[in-house]
């Protein structure tokens, strides 16, 4: 297959082995270390837009929750349902990060919205939309995609308390 010269380049300065570097979100081969999560986590302005757009997403499925005339005792009620992913790192972390993740994209809640709208199915339009406001104030607040590793590695840093590295 044939790809256009700028993916090739890109996929050609990827570094290919560095030791004790995981190079997946939710893989068990090997694992990242204190003084190289800086390389894997997003900082600086990225980060902050990051954040910024959680907050833009959350204040927009709330405007738009508001206006379905859902009871707020559901949002109240749901708001942390996707957080029992969370229950995958009981078993092994990275179990827990591939459940999380999951949990924790726009994918599955954007695939509702989109079935609620094409299909008329009314009741699961709040449903999806206090999904993607959770999303979007976990983002906001710093909590993102996890890394094996542990519930604390993130691709938007470290979550937690954090151990001095000398």
């Amino acid at each position: 297959m044939l790809l256009p010269s700028f993916l090739l380049f890109r996929f050609s300065a990827l570094p290919r082995s560095r030791p004790g570097i995981q190079w997946s979100m939710a893989s068990s081969t090997t694992t990242l270390s204190d003084r190289s999560i800086s390389g894997f986590s997003v900082q600086g302005s990225p980060r902050m837009l990051l954040r910024l757009e959680g907050l833009a997403v959350a204040m927009l499925t709330f405007v738009l929750y508001a206006r379905t005339g859902a009871s707020w005792w559901l949002f109240a009620a749901l708001w942390l349902a996707p957080d029992l992913s969370m229950l995958g790192y009981l078993y092994r972390p990275c179990w827990g990060a591939r459940i999380y993740n999951a949990a924790h994209t726009y994918v599955v809640p954007g695939v509702l919205v989109l079935a609620a709208l094409l299909l008329g199915a009314k009741a699961e339009l709040p449903v999806a939309l206090i999904w993607i406001n959770h999303i979007g104030i976990d983002r906001l607040m710093g909590y993102g995609l996890k890394y094996s590793n542990g519930f604390g590695w993130t691709h938007l840093g470290r979550v937690g308390k954090q151990e001095s590295v000398s």
